[in-house]
């Protein structure tokens, strides 16, 4: 356990591949589920290890950013998009319909905020799911962290950049605002580039959008507990679509993308549902020995 939290934090400093980094990362909350028995703290517990393990993966693909960028795919969102688009980029439409231009405006404000939001939002639907509904917490929590991690794989995969970054670079041949940069140096003044440093750690993990599929499966897991709580997720997760796109942070294909991915989760629980259960049997005995 302690492992999986210092070697990823010390793998550039050390020179640890990034197999091992991912290996020892994956062994964290097995761990944990060895050494303690059962309870409410301790699926907390691993949800938690689990998405530090998210965090620190997801990452490992931009330490050696030249090699990454040979294996980056610019061309098939924008190509999807346009024809999306009738043409063009939603993006490009949206901005030029909405947006003020070389001017932050109220609506910009409103949707960066949604954005920012999501960094606590899924984890806020499982608490309280966690409070009010604590026997439907397993489940969820377990569905939201398979998202996390199939969407980490196929940016390991197939590395995909975003339509500011494709802008930037003159891929697009469209302009593209990162909205959210220009609200964040207004709103944050001289902090905002440490914060920034500190939430993009792998500006090309973009597809699929884990923003989107994570808010969908959240708004999901709460309307199984509640039609009020299933109508606010839903309006969050479909006002966070939104804004991504507006803001230049997704592609339609990347938010399509998510939504697939929710799916697939879903429908092939009942397929992996045998797998789990012998990893389960397995943890148990390991428990049981460990314990004495």
């Amino acid at each position: 356990m302690a492992a999986a939290v210092a070697v990823p934090l010390l793998r550039r400093r050390l020179r640890v591949p990034g197999p091992v980094t991912v290996a020892v990362c994956a062994g964290g909350p097995l761990a944990l589920a060895v050494l303690y028995p059962r309870s409410r703290k301790r699926d907390v517990a691993l949800f938690a290890m689990q998405m530090w393990a998210f965090t620190m993966v997801h990452e490992l693909p931009y330490d050696d950013p030249d090699r990454l960028r040979r294996r980056l795919r610019t061309g098939y969102p924008i190509a999807i998009d346009r024809a999306i688009g009738l043409g063009r980029l939603p993006t490009t439409r949206l901005q030029r319909a909405l947006a003020r231009l070389g001017r932050v405006n109220l609506l910009d404000r409103f949707l960066t905020w949604v954005h920012w939001l999501w960094f606590l939002e899924p984890y806020l639907a499982l608490l309280f799911i966690l409070i009010r509904h604590p026997d439907r917490f397993p489940r969820a929590a377990r569905q939201l962290a398979a998202v996390f991690d199939l969407g980490c794989a196929v940016y390991f995969l197939a590395p995909t950049a975003p339509p500011w970054w494709s802008a930037e670079q003159g891929v697009t041949g469209e302009e593209v605002r990162r909205i959210m940069v220009e609200v964040g140096e207004g709103t944050w003044g001289s902090a905002w580039p440490a914060m920034y440093a500190a939430l993009g750690g792998n500006p090309w993990a973009a597809m699929p959008s884990l923003h989107f599929a994570t808010a969908t499966m959240a708004a999901i897991a709460l309307a199984e507990a509640g039609p009020v709580q299933g109508a606010i997720g839903w309006s969050y997760a479909a006002t966070l679509g939104f804004a991504l796109v507006y803001l230049g942070e997704h592609y339609v294909t990347d938010l399509l993308a998510g939504a697939g991915l929710v799916a697939a989760v879903r429908r092939g629980e009942p397929l992996a549902e045998p797998a789990v259960l012998g990893v389960n049997r397995g943890l148990r005995r390991l428990e049981r020995l460990a314990s004495g």
